[in-house]
């Protein structure tokens, strides 16, 4: 008997999919344990692998189309079985068979062009569809995980032969792109459009992280009473001790990795903090798990370090550095970027002085970490050199109170302060 295969739920804030890549094609046989499909979430790009053996009977989202959790993404069944009733009977939007998919996805982006185009001095089409090789108006096909991978690498799609139908860019051809293969291109090139005079936009869809960003923060600050607690913190102990530690070579740790390491070693000591918004409860976590925000090219995830309390300078280094260039690549597991107790937001490296962040939902607090700036600080009475840097923490009002974030943030600054506290 033929089985419905649903788009899964990749992610716990995955409402919808988009298909960046089949593996397998109408009448391919498949076994369970097979790579069925990649699915781009709003988090990360995941191979999907089938839980039954038979033919791929029949495909119901197109690669680069997008569709919602639980739709119906493909059939498996016996060669030649009817499946019309099963398709009828799906509770969930099915797309036309795979043969007219394509088709039907570039009329989709073709008819969502304005009537009269915006004349614009550089043309870029930012849909996923298009011809490549300079055929149809100079238009690029690519799925959107070839262009992705092409956006990290910085390699411009016009300069690569797809192999896929139509001609379509797709994974391999932009892992087995080489500089030498492409085109020559006449004129100089710009990351900027030149200024003309003339009004023009590039208009970009969203992505299903850019929708999952909106999404979850909007309902945070609509929803969560923040209020913000700021605090200044005298680093010269802390850059002395880091200094020393980094001395020898043989380890290298950065502020962030004291950063955070101190707020799991407050959390400890503040267990109010380390709590969570449930709705009709409040979640006291015993055990804590610190996200650490990274910037990626769609927005923001928040991986995060498990047991932060029980790990030193250098394993969470190591940690948040891994985390971070798999985030960048889309390579993290839903896993590891769930479960966090407790999140840290640092812009230091950019020359932030001082800013909030919104808290990641359901967690009670999140703290915004500004860079070490060098200042005039009074110490016995006497203004002399100093490094300062300032700490913010929102609070979900409904979970921590103002006297509770404020002692942890005490604590925090004390810690920091005083970095063999870390080591207690």
């Amino acid at each position: 008997m033929a089985e419905i295969v649903r788009m899964p739920k990749l992610s716990d804030t995955m409402v919808e999919g988009v298909v960046a890549e089949w593996h397998k094609k109408l009448g391919d046989s498949v076994a369970e344990g097979d790579l069925l499909a990649e699915i781009e979430t709003d988090k990360a790009t995941m191979e999907f692998e089938s839980f039954y053996d038979g033919v791929l009977l029949h495909i119901g989202v197109a690669k680069g189309a997008a569709a919602p959790v639980n739709s119906i993404l493909a059939v498996i069944g016996k060669q030649g079985e009817d499946i019309s009733a099963l398709l009828a009977g799906g509770s969930a939007p099915v797309a036309e068979k795979v043969e007219t998919a394509q088709p039907q996805a570039v009329a989709k982006v073709e008819e969502s062009k304005p009537a009269t185009p915006v004349q614009e001095p550089v043309k870029v089409d930012p849909a996923p569809v298009a011809q490549s090789n300079g055929t149809n108006a100079g238009r690029i096909f690519a799925s959107p995980l070839a262009r992705i991978m092409a956006d990290e690498k910085g390699i411009d799609l016009a300069t690569i032969q797809g192999s896929g139908e139509n001609n379509r860019i797709v994974k391999k051809d932009v892992e087995n792109y080489t500089p030498s293969a492409a085109p020559a291109k006449s004129g100089a090139t710009t990351s900027y459009p030149a200024a003309t005079g003339v009004e023009s936009y590039t208009e970009v869809p969203n992505s299903q992280m850019r929708k999952a960003i909106a999404r979850t923060l909007s309902a945070s600050k609509f929803s969560a009473p923040h209020f913000y607690l700021k605090m200044e913190v005298d680093m010269e102990n802390a850059m002395a001790a880091r200094e020393a530690i980094n001395a020898d070579g043989e380890v290298k740790i950065s502020f962030n990795d004291m950063v955070v390491k101190a707020v799991a070693a407050a959390l400890r000591r503040h267990p109010k903090v380390n709590a969570d918004w449930m709705g009709e409860s409040i979640r006291y976590n015993n055990h804590i798990h610190i996200g650490v925000a990274v910037a990626v090219e769609d927005g923001l995830v928040v991986p995060v370090v498990k047991f932060t309390d029980t790990k030193g300078f250098v394993q969470i280094g190591a940690e948040i550095k891994d985390l971070a260039a798999r985030a960048k690549n889309k390579k993290l597991q839903p896993q590891e970027m769930e479960g966090g107790t407790f999140a840290v937001s640092n812009l230091g490296m950019y020359g932030i002085e001082d800013f909030t962040s919104i808290i990641n939902p359901p967690n009670g607090c999140i703290l915004s970490v500004g860079q070490i700036k060098s200042t005039p600080v009074v110490k016995n009475c006497a203004i002399v050199p100093g490094h300062v840097m300032k700490l913010s923490l929102s609070c979900d009002h409904r979970v921590v109170d103002g006297a509770v974030g404020s002692a942890f943030l005490k604590t925090l600054k004390e810690i920091l302060e005083n970095p063999v506290k870390m080591l207690i």
